[in-house]
């Protein structure tokens, strides 16, 4: 028996190659050995991002097609956005009775991104509860496998807590304990050396084209002490370095002597890998265009997705009422 997978992204912005090699990919391969549930956390995003809605809707629209087009195969996997399964917010709703407000408090990650956000105004419930709105996401399926990197692990072991104590609570096994399957992968920067984001601008999207892809590589930071062709580079504080590793594995030791003995010019370099990397994006381009073309697919294999979705997280959410005694008159 397969085992089951909840794996949930945030729709803030198009899918950048860090989101690609590090979560999608990962998302493909997942679907050869285990019962899948995708899901593009709209509520999630409301919990930084209440304030603007407006783009929203599109921002769902193009990870789903980012998704597809990338392998995500909705005959294989559930594919769907979390606020069309309702069941999400009732089991959200039912685990917040039982969380004490400690575990939330001492979250690593809340009173982090507090300083990092200082100056906006999410000092809400909605961001403090982030971890039972996630816990709920991956319990309403009993999701045994969750892919997650190291930073998510605390949110994960909230999960594991309540579901011990609400089985504890209504002495009934509701819930399974989600193990975690740690993503590794390499951290891309973006092409100014800072970390890849939206926020910054330095993001080379899964939907730019061959042209975009290129005139993005050629703006990359390079070693910054070598000035001419002929001085010998530092492969290890080069952007394009960072990405040769990631796609191309095989010819990227080459690269680096190449770069030591001042075998190659940093243009150049650049212009072979925005090759590598058009060539490994083309085919993910190529269906990217068809799936936009039709976004009314898209959203019928959404719909899909959360109907299949409901059908076992309903059944779920049945279980936790009848524990806690509460029924339908």
């Amino acid at each position: 028996m397969k085992g089951r997978v909840l794996n949930g992204m945030r729709p803030t912005g198009r899918l950048h190659l860090g989101n690609y090699l590090g979560s999608v990919v990962n998302m493909v391969e997942l679907q050869k050995d285990y019962e899948c549930y995708f899901t593009i956390v709209d509520w999630h995003a409301l919990t930084t991002g209440y304030e603007d809605t407006a783009e929203l809707q599109d921002n769902i629209l193009n990870i789903a097609i980012d998704w597809l087009s990338a392998g995500i195969d909705p005959e294989k996997s559930t594919v769907f956005v979390q606020s069309n399964v309702k069941e999400h917010g009732e089991l959200h709703l039912l685990f917040s009775m039982v969380t004490p407000l400690s575990w939330l408090e001492r979250v690593p990650t809340y009173k982090e991104q507090l300083k990092q956000l200082e100056g906006r105004n999410i000092a809400t419930y909605g961001f403090l509860g982030y971890p039972v709105l996630m816990a709920a996401d991956i319990l309403v399926y009993k999701a045994d496998t969750v892919p997650v990197g190291e930073d998510q692990l605390p949110h994960l072991e909230i999960a594991r807590e309540i579901a011990r104590r609400f089985n504890f609570l209504y002495q009934k096994q509701v819930f399974p304990e989600p193990q975690a399957k740690l993503t590794k992968f390499a951290l891309l920067p973006g092409i100014d050396g800072r970390k890849m984001s939206k926020s910054y601008g330095n993001e080379i999207r899964m939907s730019d084209s061959p042209e975009e892809i290129r005139a993005k590589v050629a703006q990359m930071v390079t070693d910054p002490e070598r000035i001419k062709k002929t001085d010998p580079g530092h492969p290890e504080v080069c952007v394009p370095y960072q990405f040769y590793k990631a796609f191309s594995a095989a010819t990227h030791e080459a690269v680096a002597k190449e770069c030591k003995s001042a075998g190659i010019g940093c243009v150049a370099c650049k212009r072979r890998l925005a090759d590598v990397i058009a060539e490994r994006m083309a085919p993910i381009h190529e269906r990217r265009q068809q799936l936009a073309a039709h976004p009314d697919d898209v959203r019928d294999i959404l719909r899909e997705g959360a109907r299949r979705a409901r059908l076992v997280a309903a059944r779920t959410v049945e279980e936790a009422r009848e524990a806690m005694n509460l029924r339908d008159l």
